[in-house]
């Protein structure tokens, strides 16, 4: 039996490099697995998490995700001359005032994690469509559902991405086999990516024409970061059990979502959601939020006291739908079941 084929992208670390390593360890060797990163001084972690155990179904490759040329040499270096399961993964942060991002920057994140991850389906998606067979899986993010403040560069790479797959799910269910397209949508996980993302730092000079109070507002999302990725961020094992799932379905989802505490939020106009998020970032501190939370919860509490016959119903779902609403919210910025407990017995 012909192993499966797989070849990860940015496989230096985080989920690539924990999803590259689970598959080539699999004791029934069911996948040879290509893990490409850009750079090759980098491969030593992968090379010891696998300790030369796995010859025959791990082969690290150089593959520069802005480069067709790289991606190319990358394609021509998989001997069996196809790949059943492609993992778009490789991708890039980028945190601060809009007004202080350079046209090189602002360029350079689009470069990675848009026109990277089409670049590279190019490369492989025709031979899938005439083998009438692969699997394309994308890494997602939460900043490609929802918009993330001082991230507007990094969201709208991954709100795009969001677009080209399903884009493209709707033209791949038309062929025959199971050619399919899913995004593993992540929140915060615990990998090097607040390391090696590009941020500008509060005494950055590239913020001297930012105003003060824009300014202010950024060290304290610098700081909700930090206490979010502390207190909430998911191990990249988990990642890859979603990952397990999508790849072994016989019929897998469009998106798969690893916390569901990241579930899309919608509301008809959006404004739940953004005053929602201005509090649980911007509090100052947990009062704040509890004291925002109870408002709301009142709120609920009168749409299903004061409501009747049909209205009942209506002011009940709409009550439930805005409870899940800041519950999912809580969750997914690091604040506990029982904190969120706490909030609606004060």
């Amino acid at each position: 039996m012909d192993l499966k084929v797989v070849l990860i992208t940015g496989c230096s670390s985080g989920i690539g490099l924990s999803l590259a390593v689970h598959l080539a360890s699999d004791p029934s060797k069911t996948y040879k697995v290509y893990a490409s990163m850009r750079n090759m001084d980098k491969k030593q972690r992968l090379l010891e998490c696998v300790s030369g155990h796995h010859k025959d179904t791990l082969v690290i490759l150089q593959m520069d995700v802005t480069d067709q040329q790289s991606i190319h040499r990358a394609k021509d270096s998989i001997t069996e001359g196809r790949v059943d399961i492609l993992v778009c993964n490789a991708g890039i942060g980028l945190m601060g005032p809009l007004e202080a991002q350079s046209e090189d920057v602002m360029r350079g994140i689009l470069e990675v994690n848009l026109l990277g991850t089409i670049r590279t389906i190019q490369t492989f998606l025709p031979d899938m469509k005439r083998r009438k067979s692969g699997r394309l899986l994308v890494t997602g993010s939460m900043g490609g559902l929802h918009g993330l403040p001082f991230n507007e560069l990094y969201c709208a790479s991954k709100f795009a991405v969001e677009g080209v797959c399903e884009s493209l799910a709707i033209l791949l269910h038309l062929f025959s086999g199971p050619s399919s397209v899913s995004l593993i949508e992540c929140g915060p996980v615990n990998t090097d990516f607040l390391v090696n993302l590009q941020r500008v730092e509060p005494r950055d000079s590239s913020l001297v024409e930012v105003d003060d109070h824009t300014l202010h507002l950024y060290e304290m999302y610098l700081q909700h970061c930090s206490s979010v990725f502390q207190n909430a961020a998911q191990d990249t094992e988990d990642i890859v059990q979603v990952y397990l799932e999508a790849i072994q379905s016989p019929r897998p989802f469009l998106r798969y979502y690893t916390n569901h505490g990241l579930l899309p939020i919608s509301t008809p106009d959006g404004s739940q959601y953004i005053t929602a998020m201005s509090k649980i970032i911007f509090s100052s501190t947990t009062g704040g939020l509890c004291r925002f939370v109870c408002i709301f919860w009142s709120w609920c509490a009168v749409l299903r006291v004061g409501s009747s016959g049909a209205g009942l119903n209506r002011g009940a779902a709409e009550a439930d739908d805005v409870y899940f609403l800041i519950c999912q919210l809580c969750m997914a910025f690091g604040v506990t079941n029982q904190k969120i407990n706490g909030m609606f017995t004060v």
